[in-house]
């Protein structure tokens, strides 16, 4: 006994559908790939080179009513812009949160700032600094 192929002839009948749509898939896949890459870098462009204010928390120094933020900003020489600070307690809840402006000259600012909190924190943080 012998077993009969179900394959048809190479070539007699030109593509199987099959075949074009994986083609169409693998084009319309490549085109979307490419869109989302430039999408990614241009938000990380955006992030990265027009970003003229940033901060960083050096410490900070925790007392009943308040909370002594040491913060470092760099920013654009013309630049102005404020950073936010938040407070926490201990059991998470958030006791202060104030945005301190920067709009000197200079582009290193280096400040310890007073937040005022309604209850005693624990920790301070900062929550980001942003362009006016």
């Amino acid at each position: 006994m012998s077993t009969s192929s179900t394959r048809l002839p190479e070539g007699r009948y030109g593509r199987s559908s099959d075949e074009r749509a994986d083609r169409t898939l693998k084009a319309v896949g490549a085109v979307l790939s490419v869109l989302l890459l430039g999408l990614i870098g241009w938000f990380g462009y955006h992030y990265v080179a027009q970003n003229e204010i940033s901060g960083e928390m050096i410490g900070f120094e925790v007392s009943d009513d308040s909370v002594k933020v040491h913060l470092e900003v760099h920013k654009d020489a013309g630049a102005a812009g404020y950073c936010t600070v938040r407070s926490q307690a201990a059991d998470g809840a958030e006791v202060g949160r104030a945005d301190f402006r920067f709009e000197e000259d200079a582009t290193r600012i280096d400040e310890v700032v007073t937040l005022r909190t309604t209850s005693p924190g624990t920790s301070a943080e900062l929550l980001g600094c942003h362009a006016d």
